[in-house]
């Protein structure tokens, strides 16, 4: 296992959900120490300041650090979970999962159950199960064995999957890909820019909450005042079986992607055409995305004071914002490449140029 596919496994393998960061933070920040001056904004996002050869413009690097997950809500007279989501699930994920409550005894290994099908009748076995008539079961027998396991209404929850290398040697399996993957880009853009020349100032922000409202974001641009956001993130592959070519055309394996709209930010196209001539000069493959049902730390970071030019690359992922994901590390690696000489290209002139 080579340094990226170590840096992958430990970051996704990590626990940190929205509001709850702590433990993926801290791998964080062991990998970002002696790459730049860390510190910490208030809601716990982490950032790494990495000077060059001019303190302006200042450049955000944006990660998020949060996977989705969920919050014990309510325990049963008979031992039984109710929970919440933090961040986007979709019901049909879920039941049979695995997960693991963040109790204050320690993690208690639950999984995600429903009524049984031999006890629905023929029209209920048709419907899709609500995650509201879903339960999370750790085995209890009564509430009070529950309360012995330390676990308490607002603990932590959060998918138990590992990380995998697939039979092709490329492709990457895990949870947390949504975001851990921008995370990774960010310190090893870090990584390459040590002893290497750029005429700005780098801030890479592990941010928080992302998947509940881009929270994290919104105060750790207020703290760095960027000049430029250039925001890294898990984008959706859409080659697998169902979804048609005017839906996506990205593709794992394709290279990595250039965002042109999401549902709240447009990118600067300046930038953004910037990205793309640097792609080509590079022979970097690069494709085009659109999501019109979501949206980025992108949303908050360009609505900044004035306003911040931002662009969104994306490393393509099947089957985000479930349990398990998947991407390539060829997609990965060009990533890394093209956004390291994107931060070596901004200097003061081009980054006044992107907003004339």
């Amino acid at each position: 296992m080579d340094d990226t596919t170590r840096l992958l496994k430990d970051l996704t393998e990590a626990h940190g959900i929205p509001g709850y960061e702590s433990p993926v933070r801290e791998v964080t920040r062991r990998y970002l120490e002696g790459l730049g001056e860390l510190s910490q904004d208030k809601l716990g996002s982490l950032i790494c300041c990495k000077e060059g050869t001019a303190p302006a413009p200042r450049v955000m690097l944006a990660g998020h650090l949060d996977e989705i997950g969920f919050m014990v809500k309510q325990i049963t007279d008979e031992g039984f979970l109710r929970f919440l989501p933090l961040g986007g699930w979709f019901d049909q994920v879920l039941l049979g999962q695995r997960v693991i409550v963040k109790s204050r005894l320690g993690d208690v290994v639950g999984v995600i159950g429903v009524k049984p099908p031999h006890l629905l009748s023929a029209d209920e076995r048709k419907k899709v199960v609500e995650k509201k008539d879903m339960y999370i079961d750790i085995g209890a027998t009564s509430r009070q064995e529950v309360e012995e396991a330390g676990v308490r209404p607002g603990d932590p929850v959060i998918p138990r999957a590992d990380f995998a290398v697939m039979a092709n040697g490329k492709s990457y399996l895990s949870k947390a890909f949504d975001d851990r993957v921008g995370v990774a880009i960010a310190i090893a853009a870090l990584r390459n820019l040590q002893g290497c020349e750029h005429p700005n100032t780098v801030f890479a922000a592990a941010t928080v909450m992302e998947e509940v409202g881009l929270r994290g974001a919104t105060t750790s641009a207020r703290v760095i005042n960027p000049d430029v956001g250039i925001v890294l993130e898990a984008d959706i592959a859409g080659d697998v079986p169902g979804v048609k070519a005017e839906e996506s055309n990205v593709k794992l394996g394709k290279g990595p992607t250039i965002l042109l709209y999401d549902s709240r930010m447009i990118p600067n196209l300046k930038l953004r055409d910037l990205v793309m001539d640097i792609a080509a000069e590079l022979g970097i493959p690069v494709q085009l995305s659109t999501i019109e049902g979501g949206a980025t730390d992108g949303a908050a970071i360009h609505l900044t004071n004035a306003g911040v030019p931002t662009v969104v690359i994306g490393v393509p992922a099947r089957h985000i914002h479930s349990h398990s994901s998947i991407l390539h590390r060829d997609d990965f690696d060009h990533a890394v490449q093209l956004v390291t000489h994107l931060i070596t290209r901004l200097d003061a002139d081009t980054v006044a140029g992107l907003t004339q």
